[in-house]
């Protein structure tokens, strides 16, 4: 067994480095399957189950990875990070942005620049909350301690957005999570940056029952990565909207509450309200 774990391993490995080296060409399925001598089938499973995502998406990553390096030079243009990184054209490269990072690659080279951001600070149970909203939905909500920090830190996504501070309706409905039930989560519009791979990372989170809790296993075994544990817990560490999307309902599999962004302390407090409330309504 180990030593088909050690073959897979070198395999997945050679055909990581392989669609770095020419992700400018574009290789498809069928191309990289033959270079490690796998059917295309056989390939696309093991890739996924050792990657976290597809040899596809991989790709879709690097593309996009470089050419945000690209469009941080002020001198290259759209046109020019489509021709480096392989893509037929800028309308390739705008669906790719858009798939990925959740904006257009002109937002992203003008740091959000014709982004409109309305931010607030409220109180929750557990403390002060900076609550986000683009006209698309939330986008940002964390848990602040530290007010000038928290806006800092929501100012280091989009740059250049416009920042107003004002309560909008987006707000106020995602505030009344913490005092309506929770199915009136599916009225809360949410606008994410993410992988593909978080994405479906914090998807999955959404579905754990208030009072309920899971394990990184299982959120991976959720979303059919049993082996992709660590890169769920990363995916789960970059939650950027606390609370609704609930991390906190995540812990080891050994029932140690584990890790928090925003505190440990804080973590246990809110599993255990929920519980709380779960009872009282019993």
């Amino acid at each position: 067994m180990q030593i088909q774990e050690n073959i897979n391993y070198n395999r997945i490995a050679e055909a990581i480095d392989y669609i770095k080296n020419n992700f400018r060409d574009q290789p498809d399925l069928d191309e990289v399957a033959g270079k490690i001598h796998l059917s295309p089938f056989h390939f696309q499973r093991l890739f996924t189950e050792w990657a976290g995502v597809s040899p596809k998406k991989f790709l879709q990553f690097l593309t996009v990875q470089h050419a945000k390096e690209m469009l941080k030079q002020q001198q290259s243009t759209l046109s020019d990070a489509a021709f480096e990184t392989g893509l037929s054209g800028t309308g390739r490269l705008h669906d790719l942005f858009i798939k990925i990072e959740g904006m257009t690659p002109g937002e992203f080279k003008n740091g959000g620049e014709n982004l409109s951001i309305n931010y607030s600070f409220a109180e929750s149970p557990f403390g002060n909350i900076l609550v986000a909203s683009t006209p698309k939905g939330i986008c940002y909500m964390a848990f602040s301690d530290d007010e000038n920090r928290s806006l800092l830190e929501l100012r280091s996504i989009f740059p250049a957005a416009k920042y107003r501070q004002m309560v909008d309706l987006v707000q106020q409905n995602a505030l009344f999570i913490f005092t309506h039930d929770w199915q009136q989560l599916k009225e809360i519009k949410l606008h994410l940056k993410g992988t593909p791979f978080q994405l479906k990372v914090w998807e999955t989170l959404l579905k754990i029952p208030m009072g309920q809790l899971s394990s990184y296993g299982s959120i991976a075994a959720s979303i059919e990565n049993p082996r992709a544990s660590r890169a769920v817990g990363s995916a789960i560490g970059d939650n950027p909207v606390a609370f609704l999307i609930p991390c906190h309902r995540v812990i080891q599999s050994s029932g140690t509450f584990g890790q928090y962004h925003w505190g440990s302390t804080r973590k246990t407090a809110i599993i255990g309200w929920e519980a709380s409330r779960i009872s009282l309504a019993i």
